[in-house]
């Protein structure tokens, strides 16, 4: 036992100065992280964290496979209607444990949809053709062929490879679409699928463009949205559904600042002629792709809804600032800003830097992470790899949580001007910096929160005389 105590110690004083050096000294920019509130991790951290509630429509009944699933049914049911509310759509799927996964889903689905009519004697197919963004322009890697598109989509007999095509991008600006080469491309390899969707993302998708383009085509190609890192940009940044797209999928933790899982968002009601797709999607959420679908992390993502539809417009229309006014900043202070000034650089959480004029983009992310100031090395349209990237990608969602306007990130782009161009050591003063961002925004306030905290984590031990005990320990570290 003592050995056991002994490992247990010391795993959890690791994680307490982890905890601290994250939450208490350092700058997080990373774009695809945030921290979710405390009530959001105590509900993922509560009862439903270690039980099952598969379920599946079956004769028009959604039939649940484990008993003492009430509570977890009316969660799921409720998240899909806060959901629903936050998009402005017909249909949500939940299940899916990630953005990845979420669309697989999708792919999965699309094809089962397009073999719908198949007689018995016909092959099971494939997607014929894709379009998405390209992996070295930003795309994401879950919409490419090595990851969650794999094996969905023909082989080009003349290359040997998969039949995706990647959206061609301005020459003046490869962030941005060129439209007019894209409709040529459209009407070329006529896709089932367009792929909008990015990692690296600093500018609107053209939907409503493309969706004027296949709506006179004869099967018109599904029109999917990947929005896992704008995700919680809802409406304030883009608004897929009322441009024309039939699907969005993302992750739930990244702009959207709710637990790690996924989510399909549908506008696939029966006037679409999608509503059997709709169906074939949840089958492949269920049983396709998912057993357990994680219920605490599902609990979580209802309280972050709830917290999301709340502050939806205050907190996007704030990152949105915080990004355009630290590239702004960045950009005076001399350093090399991606995107184009005349559109403030970005119209997203993200600011793109090039630094490759002060040393490998690897090395610059480790020395400002020396400095407290955490973000992502990234590669450029031009670099064509990621070894040896050129670029470093921030974002200010998980900051402006944390209560950081515009003037606290011009601040900032000071200490990082000095600690890339002049390799000057910041991290004393960016510790100190951050002491003035340590309460958490844009939820219940910590006053009202600490107490239900104890609550629930009272209700996980063996006797309520503890909840006192917890309640005071708990008050001393606040």
């Amino acid at each position: 036992m003592a050995e056991l105590e002994s490992k247990i110690r010391n795993l959890l004083d690791r994680t307490i100065i982890d905890n601290n050096w994250r939450q208490k000294e350092c700058i997080n920019l990373i774009p695809s992280e945030s921290t979710p509130s405390l009530l959001v991790k105590m509900c993922e951290i509560s009862d439903p964290a270690g039980r099952y509630a598969e379920h599946r429509t079956l004769k028009g009944k959604e039939v649940y496979f484990y008993q003492a699933t009430d509570f977890i049914r009316d969660v799921e049911e409720e998240a899909r209607r806060e959901l629903k509310e936050y998009f402005g759509c017909n249909n949500i799927e939940l299940r899916p444990v990630s953005g990845n996964m979420a669309n697989e889903v999708v792919f999965k689905g699309i094809v089962k949809f397009l073999n719908r009519e198949k007689s018995k004697e016909q092959p099971f197919r494939k997607m014929r053709s894709v379009i998405n963004n390209d992996l070295t322009k930003g795309g994401h890697l879950s919409a490419q062929p090595m990851g969650a598109l794999f094996n969905f989509v023909d082989d080009n007999p003349e290359t040997g490879k998969e039949n995706v095509y990647h959206f061609p991008v301005q020459k003046n600006n490869p962030y941005k679409t060129d439209t007019t080469q894209l409709e040529e491309l459209i009407n070329i390899v006529k896709p089932e699928l367009i792929i909008f969707g990015k990692s690296m993302f600093i500018y609107r998708e053209p939907v409503q463009f493309v969706a004027d383009i296949v709506r006179r085509m004869s099967p018109r190609p599904i029109i999917m949205y990947d929005m896992a890192h704008v995700l919680g940009l809802y409406g304030a940044f883009q608004s897929p559904f009322a441009e024309g797209a039939d699907v969005v999928t993302g992750s739930t933790h990244k702009t959207f600042f709710g637990p790690q899982r996924g989510i399909v968002a549908g506008n696939m009601g029966a006037d679409t002629g999608l509503d059997k797709l709709w169906i074939e999607i949840k089958s492949r959420a269920f049983p396709g792709s998912t057993s357990n679908h994680h219920l605490g992390t599902l609990l979580g993502l209802l309280l972050a809804s709830y917290e999301m539809n709340h502050f939806k417009q205050e907190l996007q229309t704030q990152i949105i600032k915080n990004a355009r006014a630290f590239a702004r900043a960045l950009n005076d202070m001399g350093m090399t800003v991606e995107g184009d000034p005349a559109d403030g650089f970005t119209e997203t959480h993200q600011v793109i830097l090039r630094v490759r004029q002060y040393g490998s983009a690897e090395d610059i992310a480790r020395r400002l992470e020396d400095n407290n100031i955490i973000t992502n090395y990234q590669a450029l349209p031009d670099d064509g790899s990621f070894i040896g990237s050129s670029g470093l990608r921030t974002g200010t969602q998980e900051m402006t949580r944390f209560g950081m306007k515009e003037k606290d990130f011009e601040q900032l782009a000071g200490y990082i001007a000095d600690c890339v161009k002049a390799n000057k050591p910041v991290k004393a003063e960016v510790t100190k910096f951050r002491q003035r961002f340590l309460d958490m925004q844009y939820c219940l306030p910590a006053d009202k929160s600490i107490g239900l905290a104890a609550q629930v984590i009272a209700s996980m031990l063996p006797g309520n005389e503890y909840l006192d005990r917890f309640a005071d320990n708990l008050r001393k570290f606040i």
